[in-house]
Order: structure tokens, then sequence, then C-alpha cells
């Protein structure tokens, strides 16, 4: 059993509503085996989605669930200290989802999950049902979350149509991850999870797994076809995270571009989730197509530019600081 819901009441209107699990991370700043400190911090791509769009200025809620534990109890205060409000529940038998990032070499990061039967695993369309039942502007969800049990991909198909049926802009970031599922695992769940997102976010290698195949055609789809084919199925926007070569969007008036800025990259983690939240904050603000995709690759910038999934994440007043680059091509 779980314990009740452990909610921190936050203000209408709601601007982005995500849920998922979160984990503490222990990483090193060296090889795992050779022993040395270990440095404890919050991770979880809705999380630190919720975070960055926190920052800049919206608020965010956090759905999820924690063991009762000195680690769910850390994830907790840090999302509460970071502004994000909390619909969560603390599990009374099982233990937060615990990883281990192993810093391999200066290029090179290892990640060692162990969250089988985690606490956040336990996320349930009825925990989902209540947040939505506050409203929000953005519903956004991950292909993670759908890929930790079968009560937690249950609870992201009811999300995304119940909030695509109440009008509520579903966002959809793919995040694939091949220690959680296979690739034909994912596809099998998010191709029809796609039918219902207003924007969808993936990486070049990800279209695949979202985009309708091609009838007959056995090759692989290309970036623009695989674009097409999902704005053909009703998806508004397919942003395309290119990592240092930028990003996109396709809509139906065509494909707008951004190159990534010129900074020293320390720690590419959370870097796609950054990008996300400036995305989705600059959505929230009104901003028009070009300037969401350039405030999504400003985030990206200072994500990689420090170390953390989330704690480089810019403020509002901060962006300012990185926007000496703005450029973009429509085609």
């Amino acid at each position: 059993m779980t314990a009740g819901p452990r909610n921190t009441p936050a203000p209408d209107p709601v601007g982005l509503l995500t849920f998922g699990e979160s984990m503490v991370s222990l990483r090193s700043t060296g090889p795992l085996a050779s022993g040395g400190a270990l440095n404890m911090q919050v991770a979880g791509a809705e999380s630190n989605v919720a975070i960055g769009v926190a920052r800049l200025g919206h608020t965010s809620v956090w759905v999820g669930s924690v063991g009762a534990d000195p680690q769910g109890e850390f994830i907790v205060k840090q999302l509460r200290g970071e502004g994000v409000h909390l619909h969560h529940s603390v599990h009374p038998e099982r233990s937060t989802g615990v990883m281990f990032l192993e810093q391999r070499t200066a290029d090179l990061s290892r990640a060692f999950y162990y969250r089988a039967g985690s606490a956040g695993a336990t996320i349930s369309r009825e925990h989902v049902a209540a947040a939505l039942d506050c409203g929000a502007r953005i519903l956004h969800l991950t292909g993670i979350t759908a890929a930790l049990s079968p009560e937690a991909r249950d609870a992201v198909e009811y999300a995304a149509e119940r909030a695509a049926g109440d009008g509520v802009a579903v966002s959809l970031d793919v995040n694939y991850r091949s220690k959680l599922w296979s690739r034909d695992q994912a596809r099998a769940v998010l191709g029809p999870l796609a039918r219902h997102a207003t924007i969808v976010i993936a990486s070049d290698d990800e279209l695949d797994l979202i985009a309708p195949p091609q009838e007959g055609n056995a090759a692989a789809m290309d970036e623009a076809s695989a674009a097409a084919r999902l704005l053909d199925t009703g998806v508004s926007e397919v942003v395309v995270k290119r990592g240092a070569a930028g990003a996109a969007v396709y809509t139906a008036e065509g494909c707008l571009e951004a190159p990534a800025l010129a900074v020293t990259c320390v720690d590419t983690v959370g870097a796609g989730d950054a990008f996300t939240a400036g995305y989705l904050s600059a959505l929230l603000d009104g901003v028009d197509t070009a300037g969401r995709l350039h405030r999504g690759v400003l985030a990206g910038a200072f994500a990689v530019s420090t170390r953390g999934d989330w704690e480089g994440l810019p403020r509002r007043e901060e962006l300012a600081l990185l926007d000496s680059a703005r450029g973009s091509t429509v085609r």
C-alpha cells in the first residue's frame, strides 16, 4: 500500500504538470571501482524539466512516489526548494531508486541503475487523475515512465488521452533508455502514444520509435520524412534535438533550425531535459516557434556548461548571459 498523497497546493493556473520517477544520483569523479567520494543529487528527466520550468518563472507540478527513506526525503526537499509543487506519495514498503553515475573519462560517463521494483515504479492512473483534476496548460510525458512498470505505462496512456481530450497541450519526450526496454518494445508503446501529443520531442535517432512506419518500405526514414509522418497524424510540432549540432522544429509551415551555442562543455547529463524546459517555458510565455527553439538551445548550453542533472539550469534573468548568438534559418 502507498501512503496517501502529500500535496503542495499549486496556485492556479498550473503551467506544467509532469510525472515520473525521481531517484538519487550518486556521482563519482572517477572510476567507481577505485572508490572515492560520491556526491548525492536528485535525478529524473521529468523533475529536471519541472525544475527548469519553475526557474524560468512558471508554476510546475511533479507527480510521483518515493520511498519512506532518507533518499525520498532528500528528493522532496530538493524539489520543494526549487519551487516545484508536489503531488506525491510515500511508499512504506518500496525504496527510492538509486543511480550511480561514473565519470569514467573526461568525455565518458556511465550510469548504473538500481531502480527495479522501486517506489517510483508504482505511479498509477489514480495518482495522475487527482493531479489532472487540478488542471494544467501543458502535460509533459516521457518514454522513461512508460517503461517502468505496467501500471506506470497505463498511467502515461491514461494521462495522454485524457489531457488531449480536455484540450491540454501534451508534450511527449521520447527519452529512450535501452536499459529499461528494447527499441521494439518502446516503438509498440510510444507510437500509439504520440497520436495524443501536441508536441513530440526526440533525438534524431529516436524518431523511428514514434513515427508511423512507411508501408512497403523497409528503409530507415530520414529526419524530415519521420517528422512529416508525425505531422500527418495530427502532431503540431516535431522537435528534434541534435546535440552539438543544435535543434530543429518541424511544423506545417516548414522546418526551423537553430545551431548550438559555442560553450565549454563539462557535463552533458540533463542537457536534453534543459532544452525541453526552455522550449516549453517559452511556449507558456506565448513566444513564437523561433523564440521557443532559441530558448531551448540557450537552456541546453547552460546545462552542458555546468555539472549536474539540473543544477546549472538558468533562471529567467540569466538567459541574457548567453544570449549573444541568436541565429536560425528557415527552409
